[in-house]
């Protein structure tokens, strides 16, 4: 893997910082502060991220509802590509075209999702660029409590397309 860019060492400091990183949530995704997410590893290869299991997270099943966990299976594949698209030039717009889902087990307590696939996103941002054409990459997304049991799995296809320079 090519060493990281300037620029993604800067975003992971950014997601690295509590404060500035709840402010970013606050502002930009509302519902995944009010969740309680947190970024708890970001590499160029992986990310993970957490939810608990709290008042306004649960279903009537006395787990979290799909919906939370969508949100941090989700974000842990987002912040991934965010990372290798932070302030890229060309610029790199990113956006979720189909989600998969599997449930395996009652999710209670803090679950943990974690996404290995920043190697192939940082590949699909470099064809971007390149190209110019739009690229997807498939993001999976396991999702496992305290004791490590998987609850969840996500696939998540993002398409990635370099602006054009204007």
């Amino acid at each position: 893997m090519k060493p990281q860019p300037d620029n993604a060492a800067a975003f992971r400091q950014l997601v690295s910082s509590p404060v500035k990183f709840r402010l970013f949530l606050l502002s930009r995704l509302p519902m995944a502060y009010l969740a309680g997410l947190r970024v708890t590893t970001l590499t160029p290869e992986h990310a993970a991220v957490s939810i608990p299991y709290k008042y306004v997270n649960k279903n009537p099943f006395q787990s979290i509802y799909f919906a939370c966990l969508s949100m941090a299976a989700e974000l842990s594949t987002g912040v991934l590509c965010m990372m290798h698209v932070y302030q890229s030039s060309p610029a790199v717009s990113m956006l979720v075209v189909s989600m998969e889902a599997s449930f395996t087990k009652k999710a209670v307590g803090r679950i943990t999702f974690t996404c290995h696939n920043g190697q192939q996103i940082q590949q699909a941002v470099e064809q971007t660029k390149a190209t110019g054409e739009g690229v997807t990459v498939v993001a999976t997304s396991r999702g496992v409590d305290e004791a490590g049991d998987q609850v969840a799995e996500f696939r998540f296809t993002w398409s990635l397309k370099a602006k054009p320079k204007a």
